[in-house]
């Protein structure tokens, strides 16, 4: 018994006799009867009975009947689902993210959403050269990451420069630019912990310049670290992602004076010569025309 024999034994169902059964299936009337012998031989068991032209399901016809609806209907969702997810409509797209997710990704992810409701995401953050390691074991992806790190096993999409800024409290009598001399007037904890790309890129700017004795510490927890800024315990030096989502009316960013502009790249990675999913190609699409 195969699903052609299904179709057949269904549309026999519908149209009530064989005749009209054939003529829906485009076909001539003695093969679809040969059909039907056929699948009645392999259950051994009448599926009709015959009255004249008419056809009546017996008890296991009946059965087959239900049995024919629900796994045809199964069939074609299956082959729905796999259209579906071949066209990037459904799936699961697994995306890395680091500690300061850029806004351009959030409003990507909106789009993508709206358009593609029946994707399931997976969002997990880590830090940039851990995501990589991910996306190299394929756990993920697509991740974005803060450079610069060694990349020549991936494809990247440069989304832009990023900015750091000085984070201090509306208590603090500050303008809106700050030198790193006066920097380091004032106390400071690093977003991050030694080890990680933002802490690196920090202290390597700070020693540049000179800022040693205002550093307190350093404070991963972003949600704290910035609950201590709104407190005036501390200040901080922050990528610009970080000033766009904070929600405290008390915290302000001050742009940092330099000749050499405290700049971070923002990139998009996935794996080098490895086919991505249709959902993860969407999104690097869209992504691409948001940049």
């Amino acid at each position: 018994m195969d699903l052609k024999q299904l179709r057949y034994f269904k549309e026999i169902v519908e149209q009530g006799n064989i005749s009209a059964a054939a003529e829906k299936l485009y076909m001539s009337q003695p093969p679809l009867s040969q059909q039907l012998r056929s699948l009645e031989k392999e259950l051994d068991t009448l599926l009709f009975h015959r009255n004249g032209r008419k056809l009546e399901l017996t008890a296991a016809g009946r059965s087959l009947y239900q049995s024919a609806l629900d796994i045809l209907q199964l069939t074609e969702e299956a082959k729905q689902n796999v259209k579906d997810i071949g066209a990037g409509l459904r799936g699961t797209l697994s995306i890395g993210v680091n500690t300061f997710s850029s806004t351009e990704l959030l409003t990507s992810i909106q789009q993508f959403y709206q358009l593609y409701p029946n994707v399931h995401l997976k969002i997990q953050q880590n830090e940039s050269s851990h995501l990589c390691q991910l996306v190299k074991d394929r756990t993920i992806e697509l991740a974005l990451i803060r450079l610069p790190l060694h990349l020549s096993d991936f494809e990247v999409l440069h989304l832009k420069d990023e900015p750091f800024y000085f984070v201090t409290s509306e208590q603090m009598p500050l303008n809106k630019t700050i030198t790193w001399q006066h920097i380091n007037d004032h106390p400071l904890m690093l977003p991050s912990s030694e080890g990680l790309g933002v802490y690196s890129l920090i202290r390597e700017r700070l020693a540049k310049r000179g800022v040693d004795h205002s550093l307190i510490g350093e404070c991963s927890d972003i949600h704290l670290l910035t609950q201590m800024i709104d407190l005036n315990m501390t200040n901080a030096i922050v990528p610009e992602a970080f000033v766009k989502q904070n929600t405290y009316s008390n915290i302000k960013a001050l742009e940092i004076l330099d000749d050499e502009p405290f700049l971070s790249p923002v990139g998009l990675i996935w794996l080098k010569n490895h086919n991505l999913s249709k959902p993860a190609e969407r999104l690097v699409e869209a992504l691409r025309e948001l940049v």
